[in-house]
């Protein structure tokens, strides 16, 4: 497939890119080159990336907007879905929103996933796959082959630990990592609908299953992922969640908790800057004329007391 092969050879001349030039301070034998190649990998992806996820953000956004009229249709069509489900699809046409964009980065990422899965696993069998077929850097698939961390190949899985030459190291360093990928993306989709969706938005239930169908997939099949693709999936989802964080942080909407949380403390930076104004005001003052103290009268009950 022409698509793939293309993928093929980008992910590989990246990761050879990565490689050498980590091997001007690092062992370009060791798996640890090879694994920050991958990290590097992940961070050229992610922002090429970034566009997509800005439209993401903006899709996000018009379903926010129109969220009274799906309301509407909800309420309007409540015994009928198929029709219910007819002017939902017409309201995302007319509006131009897409209720899976939070989808979108996952799915776009799945053809590099298999390019990579593809190079790792040629690189186990020490067949030749993208870049590693030019003779420029045919030397390198056998450096890629021999190189492991923690005594683990980076083309075993768990599933074939046995494989290995070191199958207990294999299964628990997969095991680990295959916790660490499903947790992350778990974490990722729950930071969205917990902070960043509206409590009455129609789409969260549709949102909630997606939180736990992904971690589930990446469980499941994640067996079967060699430890670089363990490596590259985590990294990304640590990119995804600092991303994440910064813009619901930042740029929230409106109607969300993050967006309240960012208010209280808009609010609670303004009064704090108004003291400070203050207690400047009192010190500049008090340094130039100390003020003049006026005497207050007592109460007249006080004084016949007196």
């Amino acid at each position: 497939m022409f698509i793939l092969d293309w993928l093929r050879t980008g992910v590989s001349w990246v990761l050879v890119q990565f490689h050498q030039l980590l091997s001007t301070f690092m062992n370009p034998a060791s798996g640890w080159t090879w694994a920050l190649s991958i990290v590097g990998l992940v961070l050229v992806i992610r922002i090429l990336l970034i566009p997509l996820f800005v439209k993401q953000i903006k899709a996000q956004r018009g379903l926010q907007i129109i969220q009274p009229q799906m309301k509407e249709i909800q309420k309007k069509y409540a015994g009928d879905r198929e029709r219910q489900s007819q002017e939902m699809m017409k309201l995302y046409k007319e509006t131009g929103t897409n209720p899976l964009a939070s989808c979108l980065p996952i799915l776009l990422q799945a053809p590099i996933f298999f390019a990579l899965f593809s190079v790792l696993q040629g690189i186990a069998m020490l067949r030749p796959e993208g870049v590693f077929n030019w003779d420029q850097y045919s030397d390198l698939l056998y450096s890629a082959h021999d190189a492991s961390i923690f005594g683990v190949p980076l083309y075993a899985t768990f599933w074939n630990a046995s494989e290995s030459p070191n199958p207990v190291n294999t299964q628990i360093l997969a095991f680990i990592l295959i916790i660490l990928m499903s947790g992350t993306t778990f974490l990722t989709q729950r930071q969205l609908i917990v902070k960043n969706t509206a409590p009455d938005n129609p789409m969260v239930r549709q949102q909630k299953i997606l939180l736990y169908v992904f971690p589930i997939v990446f469980a499941v099949g994640g067996v079967n992922f060699p430890i670089g693709v363990l490596i590259y999936w985590f990294t990304t989802n640590l990119w995804s969640m600092g991303q994440q964080f910064w813009v619901i942080r930042n740029n929230p909407q409106p109607g969300t908790p993050a967006y309240e949380a960012k208010e209280k403390r808009k609010a609670e930076k303004l009064a704090k800057k108004s003291g400070t104004v203050v207690i400047e005001e009192v010190t500049d003052t008090a340094s130039e004329n100390t003020p003049r103290v006026q005497p207050k009268k007592a109460p007249r009950a006080k004084r016949k007391k007196k």
